[in-house]
């Protein structure tokens, strides 16, 4: 079994940002600058927001949080998102999910400008992603594919089974691994709470992506030996032997699936490195996008 290091990829990935990056400043264009807009106050956002924040300082990015009260109207919202926007500084930005529940999520994803969406959320560019054009793929399916690819993982002519039909992960990975191309060339099942028995779809599955936010769901019976496992989840557990009084686990029951695969991430240290990786990666390419066009 070998595990896929999310952690160590991420910085191995950032540590090659920093250099590009400042070979993009030794030719006189500015540092990649990434901002974040963070509504209210969810500890797990401000978790990762804050992540998201010291990557970029790690790379040699500048990078601004807008942090707004959880009364903020929609509209308020979205003044703030047109402000980055039309800033020329800014090479692009994400608006931290999930908002309030006044606020229409997918409203705000289609306001932000598809050239500084380096979230890859906004339907202009999911669109061209499911025609297999160059965009902003979304974060953590980026993530993921940078995972196989650098493991060596092979995907051509394999099952890839995906748990879960989020627009954020599931959905993309479906469309991602079923593309022409490497990591791809997958057979892909796209499974969801209607599908009929799960496990016998899961047993065939030469890769298994599960994402659905259920901790520890998949067990040892669901896997087939030798497959390559990847846990998108990531739960608070209540567990009284921690000094937090929690645990983080993934959707998967990693000591029993892991004895059966060939490749596992692991939860934490798995994919949740690799979603800041590639929001980086995004940030890099709008700005060197813009430096190609201004030099």
């Amino acid at each position: 079994m070998t595990l896929l290091d999310g952690k160590q990829t991420s910085l191995d990935i950032q540590a090659e940002i920093a250099e590009k990056v400042e070979q993009l400043t030794a030719k006189g264009f500015k540092r990649p600058h990434l901002a974040a807009i963070l509504v209210g106050n969810d500890g797990a956002s401000q978790t990762y927001v804050g992540s998201k924040v010291k990557a970029c300082e790690r790379v040699g990015f500048e990078s601004t949080l807008i942090t707004l009260d959880g009364e903020t109207t929609e509209e308020q919202l979205l003044a703030e998102v047109e402000k980055l926007n039309t800033n020329d500084e800014i090479d692009g930005f994400i608006v931290q999910l999930p908002l309030p529940k006044h606020i229409d999520d997918q409203k705000v994803i289609e306001a932000v400008n598809p050239l500084k969406d380096v979230d890859g959320f906004h339907p202009s560019n999911v669109g061209k992603m499911a025609l297999n054009l160059p965009c902003f793929l979304p974060a953590t399916p980026y993530g993921i594919l940078q995972l196989l690819e650098r493991y060596k993982v092979e995907t051509s002519g394999k099952h890839c089974v995906v748990i879960g039909r989020s627009h954020i992960v599931g959905s993309p990975m479906s469309i991602l691994m079923g593309r022409n191309a490497y990591p791809g060339n997958c057979t892909v099942t796209l499974t969801h709470s209607r599908t009929k028995d799960l496990p016998a779809l899961t047993r065939e599955a030469d890769i298994l992506v599960v994402a659905l936010g259920r901790a520890e769901f998949v067990t040892a019976d669901m896997v087939k030996e030798g497959a390559v496992v990847i846990d998108v989840g990531i739960t608070r557990v209540p567990d009284e032997t921690k000094k937090r009084g929690y645990r983080i686990a993934g959707d998967v029951l990693f000591d029993e699936v892991a004895a059966k695969s060939s490749f596992i991430t692991p939860v934490p240290g798995g994919v949740g490195p690799m979603t800041i990786a590639s929001l980086i990666m995004n940030t890099l390419l709008a700005a060197e996008g813009k430096s190609a066009l201004n030099g």
